[in-house]
């Protein structure tokens, strides 16, 4: 019976030792920001924070360097909006429609009646802003798509 244990010990320990290693191997990276994060907000990014964030946007964006720069990385850098009018181009995904708003700081935030990629907000929706992988999503009823670069690109 203690042979049986021991060999029994000797198969079990390799085995867990390496799906404890398989689990480290893939790490997640550090996310990768361009150098246009060090430039002060624009008026329109104030404003866009100050829409989500209310009278919260001092406490948890303004005041906080690291969120700030999260953030202007987001607006800056990952949100791509684009029309494309090319029917092969195009691809099925998710409807903006479909994203729900944030929910949290501001009660009031709500969708746009009209979308215009000029003034649209993208801190306004749950999008998968920390996903590993990049996102698409199709505005109803137009040919624009908003594309949710990883933050590890």
């Amino acid at each position: 019976m203690k042979n049986l244990l021991i060999i029994l010990a000797l198969i079990l320990i390799p085995l867990s030792v390496c799906s404890q290693q398989s689990e480290q191997s893939n790490p997640l990276p550090l996310a990768k920001f361009n150098n246009n994060v060090k430039i002060p907000l624009t008026s329109k990014e104030r404003s866009q924070i100050i829409e989500v964030y209310g009278e919260y946007a001092d406490k948890y964006v303004f005041n906080n360097d690291q969120r700030l720069r999260s953030i202007k990385h987001i607006l800056r850098n990952r949100v791509e909006i684009k029309l494309i009018t090319d029917k092969n181009n195009r691809k099925a995904c998710t409807k903006l429609s479909e994203v729900t708003i944030l929910d949290g700081f501001v009660s009031e935030l709500e969708r746009d009646e009209t979308f215009n990629p000029n003034n649209f907000n993208p801190l306004k929706y749950n999008f998968e802003f920390h996903s590993r992988a990049a996102a698409m999503y199709q505005v109803d009823g137009t040919n624009y798509y908003i594309t949710i670069k990883s933050q590890y690109q």
